[in-house]
């Protein structure tokens, strides 16, 4: 079973691709870029109407929305990353949605201020307000980790985990955001010593 990605690594496409190291299966990567000739070619808005990477294509599916793409991936695999029951299953999605809309406005917010603006545009009162809306799904991130002994869902680092570390990896450049949560912080050191996550940078670097 195959599969192909569709985006550049640069953008939340870098999820997709870090999925896929850590299956450690064939895949293809067609690199599409936003704008002309890519992600608003007709070829490219005919797998994605919305015109934005990632895109996955899979054995006649497409998928678009990089949180659910490794939702699909890590089930589609024979893997620890994926749900060994249905309760599992349940949790994983719960935790997905979680990064999503508790986690991600702001920390994309605190993103924007510390690394993706020039520095001359950043606001710090706007990072400062991002991180502050953070601590309270910060919080309790913490305490389903030191429940579950490090992890979201059994005990392992599974696709929950992969999910909400692809998130907090927009926390990167700002220093001490983690500090009142240690647990989340263990979480993300130990998500950036997988060799799947090093695989993933390096495809960054290349563009």
């Amino acid at each position: 079973m195959t599969f192909t990605i569709h985006g550049i690594a640069r953008t939340r496409t870098s999820r997709v691709l870090w999925m896929a190291q850590e299956l450690g299966v064939p895949y293809t990567h067609v690199k599409t870029a936003p704008g002309e000739g890519g992600t608003r070619s007709p070829a490219f808005r005919a797998l994605s109407p919305m015109g934005r990477v990632p895109v996955l294509e899979m054995d006649g599916l497409v998928l678009s929305e990089s949180l659910a793409i490794n939702l699909h991936l890590a089930k589609a695999f024979e893997t620890p990353l994926g749900p060994r029951t249905k309760e599992e299953d349940g949790l994983m999605t719960m935790w997905t949605l979680f990064a999503a809309t508790e986690l991600e406005p702001n920390a994309h917010e605190v993103l924007v201020h510390t690394l993706n603006r020039p520095e001359a545009e950043r606001d710090p009162a706007a990072r400062d307000a991002a991180l502050a809306a953070l601590a309270r799904p910060l919080a309790a991130l913490e305490t389903a980790l030191v429940a579950g002994g490090g992890h979201l869902v059994g005990g392992r680092f599974t696709v929950a985990d992969l999910n909400v570390a692809s998130i907090l990896f927009y926390l990167r450049a700002a220093p001490g955001a983690l500090a009142a949560t240690p647990a989340v912080a263990a979480l993300w050191d130990e998500a950036q010593a997988r060799p799947a996550y090093a695989a993933m940078m390096r495809l960054r670097e290349e563009g």
